[in-house]
């Protein structure tokens, strides 16, 4: 089965998220912090060291894409993750809290609905009224 680059790369960012969140209290101390392109973050050779640990997937095809790169922060940049965690934690727990200040969403009545989408419901109604045929029948 393919790969979905873009899955894989927001399947890394949430554990190298939960990993820091789970463990931000020693880690803003330790001494691996550093600027890159702006964001301020730990070493990319801290977050690629991580995530080979969480993921086994990337385990698998740091191989391949240290051939490609070997430089740590250009990795990580391809990978999504130049960004601080403290912000992007931040703003993660910032949207959340406003999805969570909406209503719930509720579905619109019959006559809520356009005509066609109402014929289509009827449709689906006789459809379930039918009754079904044994085995021995067909």
């Amino acid at each position: 089965m393919p790969m979905n680059i873009q899955q894989f790369r927001q399947s890394l960012k949430a554990k190298w998220l939960d990993y820091y969140r789970d463990n931000r209290d020693w880690l803003i101390r330790l001494g691996v912090w550093v600027s890159c392109d702006g964001q301020r973050r730990p070493s990319s050779s801290f977050i690629l060291a991580t995530l080979s640990v969480l993921e086994p997937q990337l385990t698998q095809m740091l191989p391949l894409i240290v051939d490609l790169s070997s430089n740590p922060d250009r990795v990580v940049m391809a990978l999504g993750l130049n960004f601080n965690p403290d912000e992007m934690i931040e703003f993660l727990d910032r949207a959340e809290l406003a999805q969570s200040d909406l209503p719930p969403k509720m579905l619109p009545s019959a006559s809520e609905l356009p005509l066609g989408r109402v014929s289509s419901r009827i449709s689906a109604i006789e459809d379930e009224a039918c009754e079904g045929r044994s085995r021995e029948e067909w």
